[in-house]
């Protein structure tokens, strides 16, 4: 489990302190425990391909909807992560050596699921001279190879705005190429500290300049205001952003930052309003969204558009 550093620490004690009691989870959050037969049959792959899946690290809430129709989020380079994100449940530290036969194990899963679109993320691998971008490269080409039906989608990290390694993912394009902001650019200290708002909009606009579809997401409930989340929409707009993911933050672990206030589902229809009203090809904003929701009928949705 990560150790906060000072700013989160200073943070999360600003929220405890200033928010009202937020009571008992309220009924739009509340989610089955995940069963049935297709959900064992995906947690078996994922165990005896020995990948791993966003889906569990960060605790998805719909992790039971999702596996039960054999869809999933690989996620590659490993389970350790060489950033401290005061929100996310992927473990902290020195990643392992680079496992080179990963993509291989990725598109046998993609096959056996027989899946129509795979959504592939990542932890950040900052040691590395290329953060792992050959890796996500290998994964898309052999998909393209092996499964030529099937679309893809990378959820990549910022390899620190370096181009070199933009160039990398360009020698083997995803559908659609997605990245998260996660949060408003006054709150980065806390909830991204080795991330950049604008490093982040400008790693969308180089990709859609290259003719990608792009996606974003976002949480809420974290101590953003409602005027700050509609001026991080409009600026991804203006950066070439095409699907917005908006969700509620839901604190992993009590050594991660605190919820803020449970935002309601009346003001997550306003964003989608607001959203598409901007230019937004699609906006998927609901409590229990999450980046990859719905991202195969995302898929079916933009490309058939054209």
């Amino acid at each position: 489990m990560q150790k906060i550093n000072q700013h989160q620490k200073a943070f999360k004690e600003q929220i405890e302190k200033s928010r009202q009691d937020l009571g008992k989870r309220p009924e739009w959050l509340k989610v089955k425990l995940p069963t049935g037969e297709n959900y064992t049959d995906v947690k078996n792959l994922m165990r005896r391909q020995k990948l791993n899946t966003v889906c569990e690290e960060a605790r998805c809430p719909n992790i039971a909807e999702c596996w039960n129709h054999r869809s999933a989020t690989f996620m590659i380079l490993g389970d350790t992560c060489t950033r401290s994100c005061g929100f996310c449940n992927v473990k902290l530290g020195i990643p392992n050596e680079l496992d080179l036969n990963e993509p291989y194990r990725v598109v046998e899963s993609v096959i056996e699921l027989d899946l129509r679109h795979v959504v592939i993320t990542s932890v950040n691998r900052d040691e590395l001279k290329d953060g792992g971008a050959t890796i996500f490269k290998e994964c898309v080409r052999l998909i393209r190879e092996r499964k030529p039906d099937c679309t893809v989608e990378i959820l990549i990290p910022d390899f620190k705005g370096d181009e070199n390694a933009f160039e990398i993912i360009m020698q083997s394009p995803p559908d659609i190429l997605n990245h998260n902001l996660e949060t408003v650019p006054r709150l980065y200290h806390a909830v991204r500290p080795q991330a950049k708002y604008e490093r982040s909009l400008n790693l969308i606009r180089w990709f859609k300049s290259k003719g990608l579809k792009t996606k974003s997401g976002i949480m809420v409930g974290i101590g953003e205001k409602p005027e700050e989340v509609i001026e991080l929409m409009k600026d991804l707009v203006s950066h070439g952003c095409d699907i917005l993911t908006i969700g509620q933050y839901l604190q992993p672990t009590k050594q991660h930052l605190p919820v803020d206030r449970f935002v309601t589902p009346e003001e997550f229809r306003m964003y989608k309003e607001e959203g598409l009203k901007m230019g937004f090809k699609i906006v998927e904003s609901a409590p229990l969204v999450r980046s990859s929701y719905h991202a195969d009928q995302h898929a079916r949705a933009i490309f058939s558009n054209d």
